[in-house]
């Protein structure tokens, strides 16, 4: 597990396969800027989606990973069993956050990127923001379900008013 952006984590070889077709998927798609995480995995994704266009590359702190504080370098097996042991509302032990808390970051963040001076902007943030907006903008009376398992590189669109709703809803469920 990977919760620190200062902690090196390069794509792999198959998430530099992802981030191309990404790129393939998005070239007939105007975009006037990339908002991307501080984590080196997402800039990189950003670059090689984007590998020919002059689109400026945004960093937004806020899309970063759930801070995961002692469970930094642990097991996604060790992740989960204290999620499930804890809840949304606990902080990770340690310095971490609640995922309560990462969702009011994500969904402060969304406004950001909305409240830029741009039509189209395609955000490479994680899993869990991504979740969360689908969820939200689904309705869901939570933001884990029903959308679940969240593929890597895969592009999900979203038009203002959706966006500032599912951001809406998010702090609404995090609370």
């Amino acid at each position: 597990m990977n919760g620190d952006p200062a902690v090196p984590g390069p794509l792999s070889p198959q998430g530099e396969d992802e981030a191309r077709r990404l790129g393939q998927q998005l070239a007939n798609t105007a975009l006037d800027a990339c908002v991307h995480t501080r984590f080196e995995r997402t800039r990189r994704t950003a670059e090689l989606a984007l590998a020919g266009r002059d689109v400026p590359l945004l960093e937004e702190p806020g899309l970063d990973d759930v801070r995961i504080g002692e469970l930094e370098g642990d097991t996604l097996e060790a992740y989960r069993a204290w999620k499930a042991a804890n809840g949304r509302k606990v902080p990770f032990p340690g310095g971490g956050e609640s995922l309560d808390d990462a969702a009011r970051r994500y969904a402060a963040s969304f406004r950001r990127a909305l409240a830029l001076p741009y039509d189209s902007v395609l955000v490479v943030c994680h899993e869990l923001p991504v979740r969360y907006a689908l969820n939200a903008a689904a309705g869901s009376a939570g933001l884990d379900h029903p959308f679940h398992a969240i593929p890597n590189a895969t592009p999900y669109l979203f038009d203002a008013a959706t966006l500032t709703a599912a951001a809406g809803r998010i702090e609404l469920l995090a609370n």
